[in-house]
């Protein structure tokens, strides 16, 4: 009897790991209107991108690239209504084009530690470049 009741604690033990993992694992398509970044990318690695590269690097908020939906007052994210959003798809197209031309950085994606070249080197922290030379 002792025997029996280790294999189903063990089964047990095990459904639960394996359903952990699942409900952790990203989700194939969660994020819409993907078109610089990965469609598989993760939930963390989206978050890490827009807010080193865009929240640090420029000094902006969300609403700075993404609309107000007008019921319920939430980001639209999906949405390309601001102009903001095409400039920032342009600019990191741009720096990774850098980053591969002159640095040979071929596997990396907007946010990783190793580029060259990101949001923050010409924007320093400003919305648009060269603005706190302006002040």
């Amino acid at each position: 009897m002792q025997i029996g009741k280790k294999y189903i604690v063990v089964a047990v033990l095990g459904v639960v790991v394996i359903a952990g993992i699942a409900a952790t694992a990203p989700q194939q398509g969660e994020f819409k209107n993907l078109k610089v970044l990965p469609k598989n990318i993760s939930s963390k690695t989206l978050s890490k991108i827009m807010v080193d590269d865009f929240v640090d690097g420029l000094g902006v908020s969300c609403g700075f690239c993404h609309v107000e939906q007008k019921d319920s007052h939430r980001l639209d994210y999906a949405s390309d209504e601001k102009p903001g959003k095409q400039i920032a798809r342009m600019m990191m197209q741009m720096t990774i084009g850098i980053n591969k031309k002159y640095f040979k950085l071929s596997h990396y994606q907007m946010g990783d530690s190793v580029l060259a070249i990101s949001c923050v080197t010409c924007h320093n922290g400003q919305p648009r470049p060269g603005e706190e030379d302006a002040q």
